[in-house]
């Protein structure tokens, strides 16, 4: 489990395509990472199967290609990093699962005084489940949906922080991201599919 706040940017060293998949190598600033353990990867929960020297390796399968971006990460690159939540911490952002959805598309960027706002088109599942002033992740960000201009159109809002500690800065018209749609949301619209009471 993670809250979408980001505790490091890394850089892609290396990327292997492998019959089984993809392996990453990730230079990260994090010197304790343990074997085995849960990192999100833009938003994508791996697990750390190696430990290197300036970072970290992991394995993507042919499940989660599907549903990312990571085929066309190419070294130098930078991804956001957040490792998973310790019981008894502080949950700033919201609860992330690190199950990416889907991709969504950069349409629109353009700067509100401070912020940088995006308008990203999303696939209808994720569409569905966001809602002015819910929470989205988009590539492992916890973020606040500020608008929907349409149905499959999200627009968030950036700001200074967020600009300065996350790769999102880099986001241009065009541009993939990987997104997560609000876990209480995908549950209730799960029991409401099923014609079960969310209350009971």
């Amino acid at each position: 489990m993670f809250t979408g706040i980001i505790t490091a940017v890394g850089t892609i060293d290396e990327a292997r395509n492998l019959a089984a998949g993809l392996e990453l190598t990730v230079q990260s600033p994090d010197r304790d990472l343990q074997l085995g353990e849960s990192i999100a990867v833009d938003g994508a929960c791996l697990t750390v199967q190696a430990v290197t020297s300036g970072g970290f390796e992991v394995h993507v399968v042919r499940t989660s290609l599907e549903r990312t971006g990571f085929g066309d990460y190419a070294p130098g690159r930078r991804v956001n990093l957040e490792r998973a939540l310790r019981i008894g911490e502080r949950l700033g952002g919201h609860l992330v699962q690190g199950h990416v959805d889907g991709l969504g598309r950069i349409e629109r960027v353009e700067r509100n005084h401070d912020a940088r706002v995006l308008n990203i088109r999303v696939p209808s599942p994720v569409g569905r489940l966001s809602v002015p002033l819910g929470s989205i992740t988009v590539d492992g960000v916890s973020l606040t949906v500020n608008a929907k201009p349409e149905p499959d159109v999200v627009q968030i809002s950036l700001v200074p922080f967020t600009l300065q500690h996350t790769t999102l800065v880099e986001r241009e018209v065009g541009d993939r991201v990987h997104l997560e749609a609000d876990t209480i949301a995908r549950y209730l619209a799960a029991l409401l599919a099923e014609g079960r009471d969310p209350r009971t």
